[in-house]
């Protein structure tokens, strides 16, 4: 049986989960710091924004301390993969060139940028990727 994808996260949602990316594990209040570094949020904010994604199942919530611990359910990796899957069928009609020329249309790609994305259609095609 296949397993049921996560439902996407909201803007507001990966702005934690980048923070939880980044940092790893942590408690509402470490949270919202980090977020407070760049943008005014509220405390409570964050909390229920923490408790709506634990929910969803978009982050896994620890009770065994005082203080309870939030991580993300999903390695960054994984969530990027989920929502360009979903791009892809919806938007694209599941066709990878078209993502692919939209993308490079819409913000041009460094010499480096091109080089990698060289590489990795190698590999691809070699079975590597």
């Amino acid at each position: 049986m296949a397993k049921k994808a996560l439902p996407r996260p909201t803007d507001a949602e990966l702005e934690i989960l980048r923070v939880m990316w980044r940092q790893g594990p942590g408690t509402v209040r470490e949270i919202h710091e980090t977020l407070a570094e760049t943008r005014q949020v509220g405390y409570t904010t964050v909390l229920k924004m923490l408790q709506i994604m634990s929910a969803k199942g978009l982050v896994q919530r620890d009770e065994q301390q005082r203080a309870h611990v939030y991580r993300a359910a999903l390695r960054e990796e994984q969530t990027q993969q989920q929502i360009i899957g979903d791009v892809l069928e919806r938007v694209f009609d599941g066709s990878a060139l078209n993502l692919l020329m939209q993308a490079l249309a819409s913000k041009r790609a460094s010499t480096e940028e091109l080089d990698q994305i060289r590489t990795l259609l190698n590999d691809y095609e070699r079975g590597q990727a």
